[in-house]
């Protein structure tokens, strides 16, 4: 699926989705700058039935990353919107080759009037930003939702979505699946074998060697993209010094890998190694061969996000009950309970600022953020979009299932990092200094230090734009 294929390139130390002034597939200078002008211009009059002032007989044109989540669900929208508004024409295009294919189209000034951008070859957003070719979305946030006009669009979106896509105030992009991260399990072999998931990370020790002692495994990772542990170690940070430690991160802020909350996560990471609770041979695993082990059932858990399910269909064999459970506390004192879970969300739709509909675009989007479509978009792709409230109704999966009620679990206690996203060769060494931790290369506390020195040096890099929230 184009999550899980975007948010693997990360985790395998691949280019950032939209680091500024980073070398993505749309270099700088290869668009033209646009205007809020034109968009103006194609406004027609608004009332409560149109909020945004959709011109009824424009035409629009929709392009849709044609990945793991298919488009029959865009056309499902689409045809949403022509019942709405039955004398526009609504054109649809459904590819894999995003940039390759739009950034023609925004040089030449011919931008369709919504995009799913994507995949692996995606629109670097800095320079649609820069060039003032994306639309800010700040006017559809504020609109009246489609299923009650007295709740805005922004309040039907589940939490975190609009912060973690805010770019200097505004909002440009709106990721629409959601992502849980976390220790995957198969629910059924832990009912079988009478094993409890844990709460705290001492009861996760004393699992494992329960675990380790029935003949199983405890844990693996993908043994050479060691990018995956990222999200764990920063999940741990957040629950013991609490979201100020995950901010001063993403804002690399002077020792912020020297935080005790940072050394704690380190730490009890590596006991999981030095305790030898790791499958042997780990290291050398790709991704999809240590979830498949995790699926055979050689191994209790795996740290992944919501994608593995999809992923290892085929794989995974019948009755396994896949199984997300939140990072564990490292202690009574942490700052935040043991449900606060790390989640993000991907999937980017953008409306091209000098689309011939842009008020259309806008409308499609906040078609797409109804109940109607998001259960329909559950139901086709077998996943969660970012609306509240949403698929309750619809046959989940047991891997949805569960990343739905840990969502609900944790309720305001979900968080993100954009770290990542902004930095990317910062996240690739972070990620290699977690897989010199994991094979017990260097200890927790020289971890700290790598790390820190890999975040000062990016701080330092007055080439590298830099970003705070």
């Amino acid at each position: 699926m184009s999550s899980s294929l975007n948010r693997r390139k990360l985790l395998h130390g691949g280019v950032s989705l939209a680091a500024m002034g980073g070398t993505t597939w749309l270099l700088g200078g290869c668009v033209t700058s646009g205007s809020d002008d034109d968009a103006e211009s194609a406004k027609g009059a608004a009332d409560e039935t149109n909020p945004l002032g959709v011109l009824p007989d424009k035409a629009l044109e929709v392009v849709i990353f044609k990945g793991g989540y298919g488009d029959d669900y865009a056309k499902f929208n689409e045809s949403l919107y022509q019942k709405r508004f039955p004398k526009a024409e609504v054109k649809h295009q459904g590819i894999q080759t995003i940039a390759q294919t739009m950034q023609p189209r925004l040089v030449a000034g011919d931008a369709p009037d919504v995009i799913d951008n994507a995949g692996d070859s995606r629109l670097d957003m800095a320079t649609l930003i820069s060039g003032k070719q994306v639309k800010d979305l700040t006017e559809l946030l504020d609109a009246p939702s489609i299923d009650d006009p007295k709740v805005k669009v922004r309040d039907t979106i589940t939490a975190g979505v609009i912060e973690s896509n805010t770019v200097n105030g505004a909002v440009y992009q709106l990721n629409y699946v959601s992502t849980v991260f976390g220790f995957y399990y198969n629910k059924k072999l832990f009912a079988d074998r009478g094993w409890t998931y844990p709460t705290t990370w001492d009861a996760m020790l004393t699992l494992c060697g329960e675990i380790k002692k029935a003949g199983v495994a405890p844990w693996t990772y993908q043994g050479k993209y060691p990018g995956y542990w990222t999200e764990q170690i920063v999940t741990l940070i957040g629950k013991a010094g609490g979201l100020d430690a995950v901010k001063a991160i993403d804002n690399l802020e002077p020792n912020a890998w020297k935080q005790p909350a940072v050394l704690a996560a380190a730490e009890a990471l590596y006991q999981i190694a030095d305790k030898g609770y790791l499958l042997s041979g780990t290291e050398g695993l790709t991704h999809t061969e240590a979830q498949t082990a995790w699926a055979q059932g050689k191994v209790a858990f795996i740290p992944c996000g919501s994608w593995v399910e999809n992923e290892m269909k085929g794989i995974i064999p019948t009755g396994f009950e896949t199984t997300v459970g939140a990072t564990p506390s490292l202690s009574t004192s942490d700052k935040l309970p043991h449900q606060a879970l790390y989640a993000g969300s991907s999937e980017s739709f953008i409306v091209p600022a000098q689309g011939k509909n842009v008020q259309g675009g806008l409308e499609f989007l906040r078609i797409m953020l109804s109940l109607e479509a998001g259960n329909k978009f559950a139901e086709l792709t077998g996943s969660l979009p970012v609306i509240k409230g949403v698929a309750k109704n619809v046959t989940l999966t047991p891997g949805l299932a569960s990343a739905r009620e840990a969502l609900s679990a944790a309720g305001d206690n979900v968080f993100f990092f954009k770290l990542g996203d902004w930095y990317a060769e910062l996240g690739k060494a972070i990620g290699d200094a977690n897989g010199a931790l994991m094979t017990k290369s260097i200890t927790p506390a020289a971890w700290a230090d790598r790390v820190q020195k890999a975040a000062d040096k990016t701080a330092g890099d007055s080439s590298i734009t830099k970003f705070k929230r």
